[in-house]
């Protein structure tokens, strides 16, 4: 029986593990296919069709799908997504920001509404927590790309306004409307960075204690779960102790 009950809690991880792949690919191709329509089917032409593409290879997603979704874009062919903001507050007082491409703005809405609902949060009204964040580029590199230096100073040349650079590898921050120009900038000193994205980066951040932690991690969880949702951004500092506890 332990024999049994050990195979089956293997295929029940592998298989959680499927459904969250397939879950990150229908998001990567949502982001592709908007991207696509919202300018040039060209990487070449289009940087934010370029940035979408970049997460998805860093992802893993196989080539074929990433050709088929912008061909989808450039046949016109597939779903219309729209692009809708929500805004809450989490477990503790935490400020979150949930972007959504969605097909069918009534099932987002109860979805996210659901979400914060069941898990210790509330939805407030669109702007309620967007004013404690601001709005920035983040181009992301690893440790391998070079020192602290030899990356602050490609960013600097390239126009870049901040830089933060540990072992685990460079954040390289740019005013919104800067962000692809930067990026194109430092490419040829550094290469093809990891990741090209607008984020929303807190002004302040709130500790959470580790039982509201538990609460926000499920929100969080349950927010990710969603095909509909692109990205969570919050205000939230959870120690390494905190998150050691939450495995």
């Amino acid at each position: 029986m332990a024999g049994h009950s050990k195979y089956k809690n293997i295929m029940h991880r592998k298989g959680a593990q499927d459904k969250k792949r397939a879950v990150l690919f229908s998001k990567l191709s949502r982001e592709i296919t908007v991207a696509a329509r919202a300018g040039l089917p060209d990487i070449a032409m289009n940087s934010r069709l370029r940035s979408a593409v970049i997460a998805a290879r860093k992802e893993g997603m196989p080539r074929d799908n990433i050709e088929r979704s912008i061909n989808k874009a450039a046949g016109n062919e597939g779903e219309t997504y729209d692009e809708i903001r929500y805004e809450g507050f989490g477990p503790g007082g935490v400020a979150l920001i949930v972007e959504t491409l969605t097909d069918n703005r009534n099932r987002t809405a109860t979805n996210v509404r659901l979400a914060f609902s069941k898990n210790g949060g509330n939805l407030g009204a669109p702007g309620a927590v967007s004013h404690g964040f601001d709005r920035l580029g983040l181009i992301s590199y690893p440790a391998s790309a070079g020192d602290a230096e030899k990356v602050f100073e490609a960013a600097l040349e390239a126009g870049a306004e901040d830089v933060e650079s540990n072992e685990d590898g460079h954040s390289i921050w740019t005013a919104q409307e800067n962000l692809h120009e930067v990026a194109k900038g430092i490419e040829p000193v550094l290469g093809e960075p990891e990741g090209i994205k607008l984020v929303w980066r807190p002004q302040t951040s709130v500790d959470v204690s580790a039982e509201d932690a538990e609460t926000l991690m499920k929100l969080i969880d349950a927010l990710d779960d969603d095909d509909d949702v692109q990205n969570v951004s919050g205000n939230y500092e959870i120690s390494d102790e905190i998150m050691e506890t939450l495995g």
